[in-house]
């Protein structure tokens, strides 16, 4: 299976990155992974007005962002590792989903309105998220993290796929064992994936 890392941590240094190379690691053994480093490849997340005029022109809408497509419609499989700031996903992060899932891409909208998936060729999703907060904290404003991935990123490729997400909350609070704890569950889950 070919499976599409998208990663959102500017430090090199973060433990955000170990779980990165864990994902890379638990899965190149059984699947061929595309990591896709935001920050280092110098994502542009700001949506330019030219691409919001025509952002239900397909397939023209897809131009400012096409190498980015292509790897998503290329992959089989979707990872999501990124922390929760602010209560949400980096702004890197939502401009990539802002950008890349299109109408034509991630969605369909018929002509009566309705809203279709449009990453059907997706066989299984993961999100991995760090929250610097509580999970009672994050479930208090919200989780928005939680719902982006078990809910938008979900109906985008139909509700019958499998959809996993694994959390480290109360980051602020963590200790070495309870990181490492958590890159063991998470490279479980990956090479489960």
């Amino acid at each position: 299976m070919r499976v599409h890392l998208v990663y959102a941590h500017p430090v090199e240094t973060s433990f955000n990155a170990a779980l990165r190379d864990q994902i890379v690691a638990a899965l190149s053994p059984r699947h061929e992974v595309d990591v896709l480093d935001l920050n280092a490849e110098g994502f542009n997340p700001v949506m330019s007005r030219v691409e919001r005029l025509g952002y239900h022109d397909m397939p023209d809408n897809i131009v400012p962002v096409a190498s980015y497509v292509e790897r998503l419609r290329g992959a089989q499989g979707l990872v999501l590792c990124f922390p929760a700031w602010s209560f949400g996903p980096p702004a890197i992060l939502k401009g990539w989903i802002d950008r890349v899932m299109l109408p034509g891409v991630s969605l369909h909208i018929r002509p009566d309105g309705r809203v279709l998936g449009g990453l059907t060729h997706l066989q299984k999703l993961d999100g991995v998220v760090t929250y610097g907060q509580t999970r009672w904290r994050a479930r208090l404003m919200g989780d928005y993290p939680r719902k982006l991935v078990r809910r938008y990123l979900r109906h985008s490729m139909g509700m019958s796929k499998p959809v996993t997400f694994q959390a480290h909350y109360a980051m602020n609070a963590s200790t070495s064992e309870s990181r490492a704890r958590f890159l063991r569950r998470v490279g479980r889950a990956m090479a489960a994936f």
